[in-house]
């Protein structure tokens, strides 16, 4: 897994809800999870579930498709959800207040491309597709990530 994109067979959202749910615990304040791929492949459930396994409830986690951004107190810092598809320019990232929430939150981005070369050079990047029969997901670790990562993948 040392840099080398992971791919993980997602066959349902019971799947989806448990990989996420393995990963929370990991984050802390300055992470980012950059969430690629296409309308319906899966980032919108795995950010939600994410965020339900981080707080310890069944929290209301809406779609910030139209809000842009979402915000969830977790004792140990804020949780942005933010889906970017709208932006235009990776300009408008900053009037969001994004560049400071990648150093003081826990960063869920879905459409990440929006960024442009803005995008934390450590990010954890997810990319997810959607088959005919499942889903999946690749994990592209860095350095960092790769020990945070290896006993729950």
């Amino acid at each position: 897994m040392n840099n080398m994109p992971i791919t993980i067979a997602l066959p349902n959202e019971t799947d989806t809800v448990e990989l996420a749910s393995r990963i929370a615990p990991l984050l802390a304040p300055g992470d980012t999870l950059l969430l690629e791929g296409s309308i319906g492949a899966g980032k919108s459930a795995f950010a939600r579930a994410l965020i339900r396994a981080r707080l310890g409830r069944m929290e209301d986690v809406p779609s910030p498709t139209f809000t842009l951004v979402q915000t969830y107190e977790d004792p140990e810092g804020d949780i942005w959800h933010c889906d970017l598809y709208r932006l235009t320019h990776p300009d408008e990232v900053f009037e969001l207040g994004l560049d400071e929430a990648f150093t003081t939150a826990i960063c869920l981005i879905e459409w990440p491309d929006r960024l442009g070369t803005d995008a934390p050079e450590n990010a954890l990047k997810l990319a997810f597709a959607a088959g005919d029969t499942e889903h999946s997901v690749q994990i592209t670790t860095t350095p960092e990530w790769h020990d945070r990562l290896k006993a729950v993948l």
